[in-house]
């Protein structure tokens, strides 16, 4: 590490490269903002002491002006999320959520040909913070936003361990609730239509079955996994049907993913729910619509997105005590189909 040239001025960027962090966390580190490790501080003090680096009074103003701005990040295809209902209710409740906050919504979704990029744009000053949801596997995406000091909240509990606060929903207890009321019905052949293994939903929920069906007797061997659409669902109930035709009830952990297995079981001559009892997750409005009318596991969906801005702007505003995590109860919502 070495001083620029005779000629030249340090700049802010050759002050972040030489401490190794983001240019965003070099500006905060620089200008005593919060979001910064101490390990990031001490690199960036030492950067700037050792390339001579002073940061005019212009600069530093700009620097600790807000954008106005926060993203909201949906770590799925935009195809998926634009067609897909519960999406646009966690939107809705975030919109509620910035009401008179004056702060524009940035809206990200997943380009698998420019990963790198979105988290470039993420962690160059665009936005003040970032609200992350629908996580996959070890999505590294959280983590490089804490590094580079972005205030960020996630929608769901992630896989990983990162220091960010989270929102969730019971998605345990809410499946657990399901499987008992099939149970309760008389049911003794109980599936699952579990979500993605790669998402704390998808286990969460897959587990909270399992605990509901523990202590009956009943086998717990029929799980087919879907990806939380209609057709997901139809094709995970046909596995279903052809590996387990004795079944007399299913859980789908997503309405979409029932619907679709409503459909399939219509197709193969199985009344609902003389035959076969039917309870899906979200209570969307297909739900209530759907052919029959479907039992489900209502989420506080709106709630869920309001509670997301609730606590990024809290941290925004640097309120102390913030919790690190909250849970959103869920409750069994019945109707005909079962």
């Amino acid at each position: 590490m070495g001083r620029p040239g005779p000629n030249a001025s340090p700049t802010l960027e050759q002050v972040a490269r030489a401490a190794g962090v983001s240019r965003a966390t070099a500006s905060r580190a620089i200008n005593g903002l919060p979001y910064v490790s101490e390990k990031a501080r001490e690199q960036v003090a030492h950067a700037v002491e050792v390339l001579g680096y002073r940061a005019n009074q212009v600069a530093r103003s700009l620097a600790t002006r807000r954008t106005g701005s926060i993203a909201l990040v949906m770590s799925e295809p935009g195809n998926f999320v634009l067609s897909d209902p519960f999406f646009a209710r966690v939107l809705r409740g975030i919109y509620s959520g910035l009401s008179g906050s004056q702060l524009q919504l940035v809206l990200l979704m997943t380009n698998e040909q420019d990963e790198d990029g979105f988290a470039r744009y993420l962690c160059g000053g665009h936005v003040d913070g970032a609200l992350v949801v629908s996580l996959h596997g070890e999505d590294p995406l959280p983590s490089l936003l804490v590094e580079a000091g972005l205030p960020v909240v996630l929608g769901g509990r992630p896989l990983v361990r990162v220091d960010a606060p989270y929102v969730d929903v019971d998605n345990f207890n809410g499946a657990c609730l399901a499987a008992r009321h099939l149970i309760d019905t008389g049911r003794t052949r109980v599936a699952t239509i579990a979500g993605p293994a790669d998402m704390a939903v998808g286990m969460d929920r897959l587990s909270g079955w399992r605990r509901g069906m523990a202590g009956t007797g009943f086998p717990t061997d029929a799980v087919a996994h879907g990806d939380f659409t209609v057709e997901g669902g139809a094709a995970a109930m046909r596995r279903l049907l052809e590996s387990h035709p004795d079944l007399d009830a299913v859980f789908a952990a997503s309405d979409l993913m029932a619907v679709g297995a409503l459909q399939t079981l219509q197709a193969a001559g199985r009344r609902i729910p003389e035959d076969v009892a039917v309870v899906g997750f979200d209570n969307l409005d297909i739900a209530a619509t759907a052919s029959p009318p479907l039992t489900t596991v209502r989420q506080p969906i709106e709630e869920f997105g309001r509670t997301m801005t609730w606590r990024l702007l809290a941290q925004l505003s640097g309120e102390a005590g913030l919790p690190p995590s909250i849970l959103l109860q869920t409750e069994l919502v019945r109707r005909e189909s079962a």
